[in-house]
């Protein structure tokens, strides 16, 4: 089988899975894994794609039960296969990780926790191994529930997405927000909120930058948009440029959708979004999916303007696409979804499996599905995957 120079990894649990990615035949085929400390929240790739970073909580997702294992570890990435082997030992971190990044020469870890909301950094050291937590010389308003931390391809702006929380009928809406500081070699400063209405029916998730322009795409999560902000000055401009919807139905909602994670095609020509639905309802006694989208949003970029504008709604073929990743040449996307859900079929009752499905993507920026990859997750979660290029 021929083989290309990226390594796709994906977890279940605290297994982290290395697969060979063939972008021309676009498939996946499993190789080697690692087991981590607790379970896999999120990865990230030092800036010389020799190092993978990994954190990892014995903590539930959300605001779920709280465990006492918080980690990140350094993995060596073998150049020719992709295989991982620990570099160093795991540093503690008090809290679960819910995301993380570097910033942009991979001098240091940027780690957001959800609960309690927080943004710390710890130092990389010489050696490539995570460091020190770095102290900041100034208060940090968090937010609520942050979500996200990206740095500026300029290095100069850290982003903080807290997506805030969804009213109920017992209690108020939680403002979301993008919180902004000024990023030089560790040091946070000058903090700035941008939260359009004050944060109401604002509910940020993700976030993803423009390769050449200074264009910035959010994936608002709770109200199942797609957001563009511009930087100007040096700064985030709080205005939002564009606003357009993630869902195909909007009018046909039948379960509650969430807005999921957000790409930019490397070529800077189109963005992508994911739709989750998975809420269920009770049928001759098992829960079955309710109903609504789980697919892939696919927006033309104006290159001027950098205006969105949808071209296709593609479904997944499983249930709650929680991420997904494009591979460095921007020919092939794989779609993550974390845990089987049962379906209703007339009066019949099936099982759709978590697992992974593949698409290519065209010159037009449009997907088309080439295959799906089940996954037997047990009783675990599949919760991040991404591609490395080696």
């Amino acid at each position: 089988m021929s083989r290309s120079n990226v390594a796709l990894y994906a977890n279940v649990g605290p297994v982290l899975t290395q697969y060979d990615v063939d972008v021309e035949a676009a498939t996946l085929t499993p190789r080697t894994s690692v087991t981590l400390p607790a379970g896999v929240q999120y990865c990230w790739p030092h800036a010389n794609r020799k190092y993978l970073y990994v954190a990892t909580s014995s903590s539930a997702s959300g605001y779920g039960p709280k465990g006492t294992d918080h980690h990140i570890s350094a993995y060596l990435i073998d150049p020719q296969t992709g295989a991982l082997s620990l570099h160093g030992e795991p540093i503690r971190i008090p809290h679960r990780p819910i995301h993380m990044t570097t910033d942009i020469p991979s001098r240091h870890i940027l780690v957001c926790y959800n609960d309690p909301s927080l943004l710390e950094v710890y130092r990389i050291n010489d050696d490539a191994t995570p460091g020190a937590l770095v102290p900041q010389p100034e208060p940090m308003d968090n937010g609520i529930f942050a979500h996200q931390v990206r740095v500026t391809p300029d290095d100069k702006l850290v982003i903080l997405v807290t997506r805030g929380n969804e009213g109920t009928a017992t209690r108020a809406e939680d403002p979301g927000a993008l919180k902004v500081w000024d990023y030089n070699n560790g040091i946070l400063t000058n903090e700035v909120s941008i939260a359009p209405k004050g944060g109401r029916e604002f509910g940020p998730r993700h976030l993803d930058f423009h390769p050449t322009q200074p264009w910035i795409y959010v994936s608002i999560e709770t109200q199942n948009q797609m957001m563009m902000f511009r930087r100007e000055g040096g700064r985030v401009n709080p205005q939002v440029a564009y606003c357009k919807d993630t869902l195909a139905e909007r009018h046909n909602i039948r379960a509650r959708q969430a807005a999921s994670t957000v790409h930019v095609h490397p070529n800077g020509r189109f963005v992508y979004g994911a739709n989750r639905a998975q809420a269920t309802v009770e049928f001759q006694g098992q829960q079955v999916f309710k109903g609504g989208e789980n697919s892939i949003v696919v927006y033309a970029l104006d290159q001027k303007t950098g205006e969105p504008s949808v071209i296709q709604h593609i479904e997944t073929r499983a249930i709650h696409p929680r991420t997904f990743h494009i591979d460095p040449t921007g020919r092939l996307m794989v779609v993550q979804h974390n845990k089987p859900v049962k379906v209703r079929e007339g009066d019949s009752i099936r099982s759709v499996p978590a697992g992974l499905s593949v698409f290519r993507i065209g010159d037009d920026g449009k997907l088309t599905f080439a295959r799906k990859y089940d996954v037997d997750v047990g009783d675990k979660l599949m919760f991040w995957m991404g591609m490395v290029e080696l």
